[in-house]
């Protein structure tokens, strides 16, 4: 068993800088990564870092701004600590020599983005993200933090009491990709989840297929709440093809978005009259649906977002990549031609629920990046708010969980007095209620220890050995259900549930979401679910068994489409992202709250707590949200 004072699950922007914000506060840090930290999806991130950094700026505006596009689902004590620390944590940045785009004056250089009152989004070409996990990843070799770069981690450690508040995480386990060995590493402060988001629920995203949605659902298993899981973002320019992003940067210069009558919709058709191509991304998405389904799509698919009037210069300059993107994997020259755009899933606005620090309900546990949900994005994340979340709340989760935070947090996490019940429609059973009890104790990889079927004196040896105990016995656990997968003999490919699974969710949990489509989806997913009791690893060997390693990430899949689908059955409103053709309207006096889902050992529970709109010297008052 490997002991360190912090461990960092993942290894793009939030792992690498709360890695690095952890090690300055004196802990004994480790990385455990699936991915090289730069292969992360970080890399992936065009656009830009949204800070106040000018005059005539202000981090109060960012912080509106960040409610409004919101939708006013957003908690102010994390809205506030994102916008007021962003302009730190980007210059910061810069003195570790990341390489910004400049101004003639020599100025770093920043322009608009939707949503936003000031053009705040400060940007390294159409790369952002490459440049910020290259400019982390230097800091993290450059301090000697280790990194177990290629080692899966499939379980936490996490004490079995009774009430999740009452429970800890001591550590992780760990599937060693090259050798094939599983292994337990021990935490003695803090386990920090930056495991990303969970983009292959779909079939078409612009997330990479690493993004699997694992952290999300070991928290969540493993006894942690987790929050607005129905509230998904659709990026409104995505390639038709593959569903690889166009930044928003494009529409940020000056691109233009027409559909098939050469009109520019967004203004002519009334959809967002002041802003128009840089109204805030679920606004932008629905227009180009409504107009490919009102017959002025191009190919009843698509619309074109045209650049061609910015010059040669220009684009090369600022957007010289969007333009080998739209050439490989479309074949247009954006020089010279539109470029075919439609929406695609792009980013999940919930996850694991944290307080401002990044603090889950169980002790020692954390999450950062897209798996949390603290909340700072609400309903609908503004472009160029996700790369500073990144920043800003993992160095405030590392400094945390290395001891060296003495502030209380202002959002609290776990039930308490505030929480209200939810009822659960679901017209199918949800979780692992009524599954095969044989198979689905073989499959079962919740957090919670308990001890292997031959391993009768596992839980004494928990007692006496203390935490390393709880790490050893998720280390049996882990062990008995990877032998389990390899040995069955008979059964289907994960593929096929993989398949079924996005399959239902992309018809009918995506834009526009109506009643009869979400509950076929959770029967879908139920059958999925009952399909992946068969599943069988055709692979049997041990090292880079990526059969294996995709069936363990079906099974986070299925858990967190189940979590999307029944929060957005439950919320009965249209709030920023969440779109319901039987409830057109936002609903504040039922709905400022947040739909929270407990796993309850296999059976999900449903409940809500409170938005918290009260800022540090400000009530942010709901308000009708226009561009």
């Amino acid at each position: 068993m490997r002991e360190y004072d912090v461990i960092v699950v993942g290894a793009g922007g939030a792992g690498l800088r709360a890695a690095i914000a952890a090690q300055e506060a004196g802990a004994d840090v480790a990385m455990v990564t699936k991915l090289h930290p730069v292969r992360s999806h970080t890399g992936a991130a065009e656009g830009g870092i949204n800070a106040a950094l000018r005059e005539g700026d202000d981090w109060h505006d960012h912080a509106y701004d960040t409610m409004k596009g919101s939708d006013y689902l957003g908690d102010a004590p994390a809205v506030e600590a994102l916008t007021r620390e962003s302009p730190k944590e980007t210059i910061q940045l810069e003195n570790w020599g990341m390489a910004f785009s400049r101004d003639e004056d020599g100025q770093v250089s920043q322009r608009p983005f939707g949503g936003l009152s000031f053009p705040r989004t400060t940007y390294a070409g159409a790369e952002t993200g490459h440049h910020m996990l290259h400019t982390m990843y230097e800091q993290v070799v450059k301090r000697g933090i280790e990194v177990y770069d290629e080692w899966y981690v499939t379980r936490l450690a996490v004490s079995d009491e009774d009430e999740p508040e009452e429970r800890d995480c001591h550590g992780v386990v760990a599937y060693d990709i090259k050798r094939g060995e599983i292994e337990g590493f021990r935490a003695r402060d803090g386990v920090i989840l930056a495991t990303g988001g969970l983009g292959q629920v779909y079939d078409h995203t612009t997330n990479a297929i690493a993004n699997t949605g694992d952290g999300v659902a070991m928290a969540y298993r493993a006894g942690v709440p987790i929050e607005d899981m129905e509230m998904i973002q659709f990026h409104p320019t995505t390639l038709p093809s593959t569903g690889v992003l166009i930044s928003e940067g494009v529409r940020g210069e000056g691109g233009i978005l027409y559909n098939s009558e050469g009109e520019r919709f967004m203004f002519e058709h009334g959809y967002a009259n002041n802003d128009g191509e840089l109204a805030s991304r679920d606004v932008v998405s629905r227009a180009e649906l409504n107009e490919v389904n009102n017959g002025r799509g191009i190919e009843d698919e698509y619309v074109h977002l045209d650049m061609r009037h910015l010059g040669e210069d220009r684009i090369l300059d600022r957007l010289e990549n969007i333009l080998h993107l739209a050439e490989d994997f479309e074949g247009v020259d954006g020089l010279e031609e539109p470029m075919p755009v439609k929406p695609g899933q792009h980013y999940a606005m919930g996850g694991i629920e944290t307080d401002e620090w990044g603090a889950t309900c169980v002790g020692g546990l954390y999450a950062v990046g897209e798996c949390a949900c603290a909340s700072v994005h609400g309903a609908n994340r503004l472009g160029g708010n996700a790369l500073p979340e990144l920043a800003v709340f993992g160095a405030r989760a590392g400094r945390h969980a290395a001891g060296d935070v003495d502030e209380e947090a202002e959002i609290t996490t776990g039930w308490d007095e505030d929480s209200e019940e939810g009822e659960n429609v679901s017209p199918v059973p949800l979780g692992e209620a009524g599954l095969p009890s044989a198979e689905k104790g073989a499959l079962a990889d919740g957090g919670r220890s308990s001890p292997p079927t031959d391993a009768a004196d596992g839980g004494a040896a928990a007692e006496s050995a203390g935490d390393a105990g709880v790490v050893e016995e998720a280390v049996q656990a882990e062990r008995t259900r990877v032998h389990y997968l390899l040995e069955k003999e008979e059964g289907i490919n994960h593929a096929e549930v993989r398949s079924e699974l996005q399959e239902t969710m992309t018809e009918n949990v995506n834009v526009f979401r109506e009643e009869d489509a979400l509950k076929a989806a959770l029967e879908d997913i139920r059958e999925a679910r009952q399909d992946y009791q068969h599943v069988t690893v055709e692979d049997p060997s041990r090292t880079y068994n990526t059969d294996l390693i995709h069936t363990i990430e079906t099974r986070n899949l299925l858990d967190v489409a189940e979590a999307i689908t029944v929060g957005a059955l439950a919320r009965d409103e249209f709030r920023g992202a969440h779109w319901r053709k039987e409830h057109q309207e936002r609903k504040d006096d039922e709905w400022l709250k947040h739909t929270m889902l407990s796993w309850n050992d296999g059976s999900p529970g449903l409940w809500y707590k409170p938005a918290v709109l009260e800022g540090e010297d400000k009530s942010y008052e709901p308000k009708e949200r226009s561009y």
